[in-house]
């Protein structure tokens, strides 16, 4: 008898349909207006890569190819060479960000912080081989961004 009360009636229908049209006329809780606002990020958050310097300038990257090995998607490809000062460093540093999944694997294998991965979530490419970050561009973003990096590292050393 009760079934058929509910399907006569349509009842759950109707309990249905109450239930959206008071979310459609409710408030939204959560909206952020994206491009002025932004949502706090976790600080545990891994985004674009970067290699760091010292402060005199000098690549910190030895090229022990730690990062390589450990990468668990091979999403880094290194060719080392001996510099005019008679140290090993890196010929060629490479990232494929495609391949990339943004383990922070590299960054803890590192012995000396060269490459870190930064906070930096907005980024895009428009071309073809544009996902490649090379030694140069993650060079430049280390350079760019060393100030925020620095103060994540003091961050992190803090929660240890």
């Amino acid at each position: 008898m009760k079934s058929i009360f509910k399907t006569l009636f349509l009842s759950e229908l109707c309990q249905g349909l109450y239930v959206t049209a008071r979310q459609f006329f409710a408030r939204p809780h959560v909206v952020v207006q994206y491009p002025e606002e932004k949502t706090p990020q976790s600080p545990r958050f891994r985004g674009l890569h970067a290699q760091r310097r010292y402060a005199n300038g000098q690549e910190r990257c030895i090229a022990c190819k730690l990062c390589e090995a450990v990468c668990p998607a091979l999403a880094i490809t290194i060719e080392s060479g001996v510099s005019d000062d008679g140290t090993r460093r890196t010929t060629r540093y490479d990232i494929d960000l495609f391949k990339c999944i943004f383990c922070g694997f590299c960054e803890e294998a590192c012995p000396v912080d060269a490459i870190v991965e930064t906070r930096i979530h907005e980024y895009h490419m428009e071309n073809r081989g544009e996902n490649i970050m090379t030694k140069d561009k993650l060079l430049a973003v280390g350079d760019k961004f060393e100030a925020m990096i620095a103060a994540d590292k003091a961050a992190d050393a803090r929660y240890r």
